[in-house]
């Protein structure tokens, strides 16, 4: 098991060089990842980096919300909405509500595996479990033991 704090992140820019984001997860390794897990720092409007293979999940932790434009049509997506699920290769174009928002990246290279994204604890069938607190969380019942807002968490099982 690893807990890893988002402030112990250093900021990595964008691929499209939009943006910054803080890898809580690179696997196996930074420069050539099969699951990577990150936290954005969307300050403006402007397109989602090409991601050419790359399945993603995206939700907004904090800020008034932006809206996408998927390749199903435009989608508002605001702290309280469910991730979405979208191609990498899809770019969408970004539109932020009401100032700057900061939102949960999960991304799997598709054929690799699957991905998902949920905002409440539920039962998945995987190698791999994931946990990103954005409010303090409690993992284990005896001793209760807490994970800090702002910690991502992984097993590799």
């Amino acid at each position: 098991m690893r807990a890893v704090l988002l402030e112990d992140c250093a900021f990595v820019p964008w691929a499209n060089g939009g943006g910054r984001t803080r890898e809580l997860l690179a696997w196996p390794r930074r420069d050539d990842w099969v699951v990577r897990v990150s936290v954005a720092e969307i300050d403006a409007d402007g397109p989602f980096s090409s991601l050419p293979g790359i399945d993603r999940c995206f939700a907004v932790l904090e800020g008034a919300g932006v809206e996408l434009a998927l390749p199903g049509g435009a989608q508002r997506l605001t702290p309280r909405d469910a991730a979405v699920a979208f191609p990498g290769e899809a770019a969408p174009m970004c539109r932020l509500l009401d100032g700057p928002t900061r939102d949960l990246n999960l991304m799997v290279r598709r054929g690799a595996g699957t991905a998902s994204m949920q905002r409440i604890p539920a039962p998945i069938a995987s190698r791999w479990r994931g946990v990103f607190a954005d409010g303090t969380l409690y993992w284990s019942d005896d001793p209760l033991e807490p994970l800090p807002s702002l910690t991502g968490w992984h097993l590799a099982a």
